[in-house]
């Protein structure tokens, strides 16, 4: 092979990483996020980025950043570039021990409050050499994280799995309705889906599987989204609020087994709405798993 010289202007990768980020979401701060470092920070290094190719690439303005001309064109040639980059980095890790590694997770706040916890001591039991790290967001962001690198392997409560991703069962779950003793619904225990969905409820907020799952459900019955008394970043807060005795909310069954069970709250009964659901682990589907990836699932589908 002939020696391939690269220019000392050449980008660097991780700020056109960073570019692309600023492209897709359309602006530089949500950009900072996804890739947990701080604005300025950013800021910094996308002006690095365009000395370095000499050129302007983004237009800021009140709504957000767009690319110009020239940056449209960089971020299409970019995009082939990362993907390469991204295959490299999975040829080298076939040439690392397969046993001795990272894995990046990203999980749905049900998923990773109620079940992740446990099958991460279990695995890190039988791979005592690896690590694992773990961020708990709604379903939409773990995909986010998925298309932009920050994540390797997700799990979502979404009733679809986005374009782009592989997924595999890793449990069941049923939504259920629930409200404090105190509360009407509590002396007969059903209701009806008009009257569910005309009462604001304790909600998640857009973005969590459990509203989109729910939302989804009520639209194929040819109802309308339920009204939100108020949103809710966590299932945990939603838990607490219901039992605080806010108002009724839909959620994972899960998060309040124990809560029906010593009789905190009282399952509400929906005429003709039955809510089961399926939890996904999900990955990109054109870089596929890594060993650590796949072990990680095939001991999630023995504890199952």
């Amino acid at each position: 092979l002939g020696v391939v010289m690269l220019s000392p202007s050449f980008p660097d990768l991780g700020a056109l990483d960073l570019f692309l980020s600023v492209v897709k979401l359309g602006s530089v701060s949500q950009a900072a996020a996804a890739h947990m470092i701080s604005q300025p920070s950013a800021s910094g290094r996308l002006r690095t980025l365009e000395r370095q190719v000499g050129v302007k690439l983004l237009n800021s303005g009140p709504s957000g950043s767009t690319p110009t001309d020239e940056g449209a064109l960089v971020a299409e040639w970019s995009t082939t570039l990362l993907l390469a980059a991204r295959d490299f980095g999975v040829a080298l890790d076939t040439l690392r021990p397969s046993k001795v590694g990272r894995l990046r997770l990203a999980a749905s706040f049900t998923i990773a409050e109620y079940l992740l916890v446990s099958w991460m001591a279990a695995f890190l039991k039988e791979h005592q050499e690896d690590s694992l790290s773990l961020e708990v967001t709604n379903s939409a962001t773990v995909v986010e994280r998925l298309t932009t690198s920050r994540a390797d392997l997700g799990f979502i409560e979404s009733p679809n799995v986005p374009g782009g991703l592989a997924s595999q069962v890793v449990g069941v779950d049923e939504l259920v309705a629930v409200a404090h003793p105190g509360h009407r619904w509590a002396s007969t225990g059903v209701v009806s889906v008009e009257e569910l969905v005309t009462t604001p409820l304790v909600l998640r907020e857009h973005g969590s599987g459990t509203r989109e799952a729910l939302d989804v459900a009520l639209a194929k019955h040819g109802y309308p989204p339920p009204q939100a008394m108020v949103e809710l970043g966590s299932t945990a807060a939603v838990h607490s609020a219901v039992l605080g005795g806010v108002s009724p909310t839909v959620i994972s069954r899960l998060a309040v087994v124990d809560d029906l069970s010593a009789g905190n709250l009282v399952e509400i009964k929906i005429d003709e709405l039955h809510l089961p659901r399926q939890l996904r682990a999900v990955w990109l589907a054109d870089r596929g798993l890594s060993p650590l990836g796949m072990a990680f699932l095939d001991l999630v589908a023995v504890l199952d």
